[in-house]
């Protein structure tokens, strides 16, 4: 009985094992996706009124729930009963990351500084505006923000199968399930702090007092303030950068030709004198990034000459 028992607690330390192992790997392969997802996310809600940006961002998570509640199960059963599609969804996963990115970059290029500036201008005009009717724009932005979530959160529960596949049913179950609930309360959690924090640098440099400590907080909020719209660019950067990366290295994993050249093009980097190290780290990231450029332009290449063939 105790030998049983004792057989018991391994092989269930063992499972446990096996999920923290591969929750690390999944959560490393996804970490691209969850920065533009983080950063989309944020960029969503802005442009909602101060006192309801929170409950906006409160919906969008319930949604983004909802989306993994049904992701999470169709991924379960793909695995089951056609693990021949995963590569071709992850490819066709990563193209997708590699045609939004582009996307990105041509919509800033292709628009001029002073459009950008209009786009905006009719956003803060519509919210100033009484007869806009305000809880429409939300409902709008909030049914955005989900069907983008259910984009990026379908990349990452697919990025997830392909790490666990072959692994046993219970700890594909664990694993999947763990990074859905941790993904969408961190991506959710850090998207409302990002939101108000302007908020609490307006808080901070209101304080009254003559106290240094008095001024050190005044001072702490207006640099808060200053940095806050610095920080939405960046995460943007960050974002559209972690897109190529991750949607360039899905597509050379996916190409067997292509990734053994880029293996052997990384272990002749890595023997190059001292820099040796430092070539063989930063060669592969460069080659998917490349990769993740060229794709992304020829999808959207592809996708603008369907929409104006059926123009």
């Amino acid at each position: 009985m105790a030998t049983s028992l004792f057989a018991l607690i391994d092989d269930i330390a063992s499972v446990l094992d096996d999920v923290a192992l591969l929750s690390k790997v999944a959560a490393k392969k996804t970490a691209g996706v969850l920065g533009d997802d983080l950063a989309l996310n944020a960029q969503q809600v802005s442009g909602v009124k101060v006192d309801r940006e929170l409950p906006v961002v409160w919906a969008v998570a319930k949604g983004s729930f909802i989306n993994k509640a049904i992701l999470v199960p169709a991924a379960l059963a793909i695995g089951a009963f056609a693990p021949w599609a995963v590569t071709p969804l992850l490819m066709v996963g990563g193209a997708f990351l590699c045609y939004e990115g582009f996307e990105k970059l041509a919509h800033r290029f292709l628009h001029s500084a002073a459009e950008l500036e209009a786009q905006h201008q009719a956003l803060v005009s519509a919210l100033v505006d009484p007869s806009v009717d305000l809880l429409a724009l939300e409902k709008a932005k909030i049914k955005g923000a989900i069907r983008t979530d259910f984009i990026l959160s379908a990349e990452i529960i697919a990025i997830t199968l392909g790490t666990v596949q072959g692994s046993p049913f219970i700890t594909q179950v664990a694993v999947l399930s763990g990074i859905a609930i941790v993904m969408t309360a961190g991506v959710y959690g850090l998207v409302a702090g990002i939101v108000k924090i302007d908020d609490a640098g307006l808080y901070l440099s209101g304080r009254a007092g003559a106290s240094a400590w008095d001024r050190f907080r005044r001072s702490l909020g207006r640099g808060i303030v200053l940095a806050a719209p610095w920080l939405m660019k960046g995460l943007s950067l960050a974002g559209t950068i972690a897109m190529f990366l991750v949607g360039g290295g899905i597509l050379t994993h996916g190409l067997t030709p292509l990734h053994h050249l880029i293996e052997a093009v990384t272990q002749w980097a890595s023997e190059v004198g001292t820099i040796g190290g430092v070539l063989g780290t930063v060669t592969p990231l460069a080659v998917d990034g490349l990769v993740g450029v060229v794709a992304g332009a020829l999808v959207l290449l592809g996708v603008t000459g369907i929409k104006r063939i059926k123009a």
